[in-house]
């Protein structure tokens, strides 16, 4: 039985109405649209802010209720729709924590929405390296241990920015006292935490950051409830972030024209997590536990299980993750990303009314491998580089908007210092962010990435095989 869902009931007695549109959007509740049927089916719950329909900016009525529901089933203090991604997320959190100048301690490999936040605030980073984990083949979460030793050193940080779980669904088993820690130094905890929006149906998944303490927790609820895409969720707790700091910037970065079917997609995830029951439990843990052992059966694939039980990685010996993407996508299967290891798949969250094609999935997969066993084998070694445990970038944000750059061949950056983002997609994780120099092995990365043919983002023309770097002679 479903929960209450007060935004999508106020949508559905608003199309009671029949009402005749004199308002945006312009395409007039579907009628002028050229989209094909089965997408004009949705257009006229694409409405505005409505007598009725509340609104997002100064909810009062359905947004409100629907959100306090949402706080209620995170055990949040407040909770906040957000219909700009996770990304307006951590604008916001890191803007309301942080002021210009503030020094702020960053894990290292977080996403490049976190880098744009602290360019966005004009803060200091400090960043953290992730621990390298041989068995998930990833970089996880930063230890106790290097934190430590990153707040000893930088004692005046105003907070610190974690990533939790990673993308690959890796979730650090130091993160309560790490964020004791933090605490106890006057430290605002901030977590990205994108991947985890399911953890609050409990065991056997990871426990949210949230309920480990952390001050403010975004979460993407469109990667793996049955939200939007652009759907995600914000949650506070206790007096170290400012509320209205929060809800001022959340004004600041939001369209002022929000999607009131994202919105509405956001109201029945919550309920949907919030009535995941034991049985639904049971049921998706046993329809995961065939499917991992249909797969175990496939000749020369290995299966890795995450943390997360959302989480799968496949691997082929000697062959790299976007050539098994790319056979699989060949039959029709699509994983959520690739690397030069191995291949990334987000099960479903099913509940018990729930079927999924798991058959036909591991047939298609089957094929998949048959398919990459036929080329030659390109996977690169790996590369397990002693990376730099604290670091802080050569220069400022503001003293790299103020010099001057210069595009130079890629294979002369060694050494240099870089203008902007270099950004594997995805994970999202920037190889290099700007003020950073080009090292050794961030270069022999880039180049595995070139040449298993996976995309780049940022600041670049590698087409042409150029890097934007600083000019030599600046001082």
């Amino acid at each position: 039985m479903l929960q209450r869902r007060p935004l999508v009931n106020a949508l559905l007695e608003f199309q009671k109405q029949e009402s005749i549109s004199f308002h945006v959007p312009g395409h007039k509740q579907g009628g002028l649209s050229n989209l094909p049927s089965e997408m004009t089916a949705a257009l006229p719950y694409d409405v505005t802010e409505l007598t009725g329909l509340d609104d997002l900016h100064f909810p009062q009525e359905a947004i409100k209720e629907a959100q306090l529901l949402l706080a209620e089933a995170y055990g949040a203090d407040q909770s906040f729709f957000l219909v700009n991604g996770s990304t307006v997320g951590n604008l916001a959190m890191v803007h309301a924590t942080c002021e210009e100048g503030d020094q702020v301690i960053v894990q290292r490999n977080s996403h490049k929405s976190i880098f744009h936040a602290l360019e966005l605030a004009r803060v200091r980073p400090i960043y953290v390296s992730p621990q390298w984990d041989n068995d998930s083949m990833t970089a996880v979460g930063v230890s106790y241990e290097s934190l430590e030793r990153a707040i000893t050193a930088y004692p005046d940080a105003k907070a610190v920015v974690l990533t939790y779980p990673n993308y690959y669904g890796m979730a650090s088993t130091e993160l309560t006292n790490i964020i004791q820690l933090c605490h106890s130094r006057e430290m605002v905890v901030l977590v990205d935490e994108a991947h985890g929006a399911h953890f609050q149906a409990g065991a056997p998944f990871p426990v949210s950051s949230l309920a480990l303490g952390a001050d403010a927790v975004v979460q993407s609820a469109h990667k793996t409830l049955p939200a939007m895409t652009m759907g995600s969720f914000l949650h506070l707790q206790g007096t170290r972030v400012n509320r209205k700091k929060i809800e001022k910037y959340l004004r600041m970065f939001q369209s002022s024209s929000p999607s009131y079917l994202i919105l509405a997609s956001l109201d029945d995830a919550r309920s949907f997590i919030q009535s995941y029951s034991q049985p639904d439990i049971r049921t998706f843990e046993r329809k995961r536990t065939d499917f991992i052992n249909s797969l175990r059966t496939i000749p020369h694939l290995t299966v890795f299980e995450s943390d997360d039980p959302l989480k799968l990685l496949l691997r082929v010996e000697n062959y790299s993750g976007f050539q098994l993407k790319q056979k699989m996508e060949q039959t029709g299967l699509y994983a959520e990303m690739a690397d030069p290891y191995q291949v990334l798949l987000i099960l479903p969250l099913l509940k018990q009314r729930h079927a999924y094609p798991f058959a036909e999935a591991r047939s298609r997969l089957k094929e998949a491998v048959r398919l990459v066993r036929e080329e030659d084998r390109a996977i690169p070694a790996v590369q397990l580089q002693e990376s730099i445990e604290i670091s802080v970038p050569e220069l400022s944000f503001e003293e790299i908007d103020l010099a001057d750059y210069e595009w130079i061949p890629y294979t002369q950056a060694i050494g240099r210092i870089a203008v902007g983002m270099v950004i594997p997609y995805p994970p999202g994780i920037p190889l290099v962010v700007a003020g950073e120099k080009w090292t050794t092995a961030k270069m022999e990365e880039l180049m595995n990435y070139m040449s298993s043919m996976a995309q780049i983002q940022g600041e670049h023309r590698l087409e042409d095989k150029k890097l934007s770097v600083l000019q030599q002679d600046f001082s």
